[in-house]
């Protein structure tokens, strides 16, 4: 896999909301690092419910069922900036969520095969985290529930 496939994997599964292909995208023992969580989150089954719930939070939405393609929602959500290096990116995301600017980035890094192994999401401003939060947590009850 070259070095700029795992980004543009990602950039086609955000697009397309194609959560299957998620699946194949990360390493089965990729770490999660969440913005409102302080633990790292360990192994695929995690990271996949956390961005399963991000999905749904950042799209506007309902999180993706399997094969489902929203395209961009109501959430708004784009990417402004990206940093890619030879086993790592950094993506500058923007959205809106009622009426708040959310501002963020994904870190990501890949292992040879063009798994991720490491996912960060940082958000900023406060408001925009509380948000977040709220909007996650439920998410996430509704996942695991």
């Amino acid at each position: 896999m070259s070095q700029q496939q795992p980004v543009e994997e990602w950039h086609r599964i955000v697009r397309e909301r194609d959560f299957d292909a998620l699946e194949d995208l990360l390493a089965d023992d990729v770490v999660f690092h969440s913005p409102i969580v302080h633990t790292p989150q360990e192994g695929k089954p995690l990271t996949m419910l956390y961005l399963s719930a991000a999905f749904g939070v950042f799209g506007g939405g309902e999180a993706p069922a399997s094969g489902s393609s929203a395209g961009d929602g109501p959430g708004k959500f784009h990417y402004v900036r990206e940093v890619a290096g030879e086993r790592d990116a950094v993506l500058e995301f923007v959205t809106e969520m009622d009426g708040i600017v959310v501002n963020g980035v994904d870190m990501m890094r890949w292992n040879d095969a063009g798994r991720i192994v490491d996912f960060k999401v940082m958000v900023r401003p406060l408001k925009a985290i509380q948000k977040v939060h709220g909007l996650m947590a439920a998410m996430l009850a509704k996942l695991d529930g």
